[in-house]
């Protein structure tokens, strides 16, 4: 523990989500002071249209979010 959902959209490579995840811990370990070998990550692809409802529950609805991102999910769909 510490562990890390990364959701974003279909289309990064192997390499690309292993690199975020190697990043996210490397920041994760420090903005807490946490030990990186209990760090762990994992990354959700979804479609346009399927990020719609995941961002409704994830983000929308979500009384947890620190973080507000400044965008139109349904921008995505165009």
């Amino acid at each position: 523990m510490p562990h890390i959902t990364l959701k974003m959209l279909k289309g990064r490579t192997d390499a690309q989500k292993q690199l975020a995840a190697e990043k996210l811990a490397a920041a994760l370990t420090e903005a807490i002071g946490c030990n990186p070998t209990h760090i762990s990550v994992s990354v959700e692809d979804f479609t346009p249209e399927e990020w719609q409802e995941q961002y409704r529950i994830e983000v929308a609805e979500n009384d947890n979010i620190v973080l507000t991102p400044d965008y139109d999910p349904k921008e995505l769909l165009k």
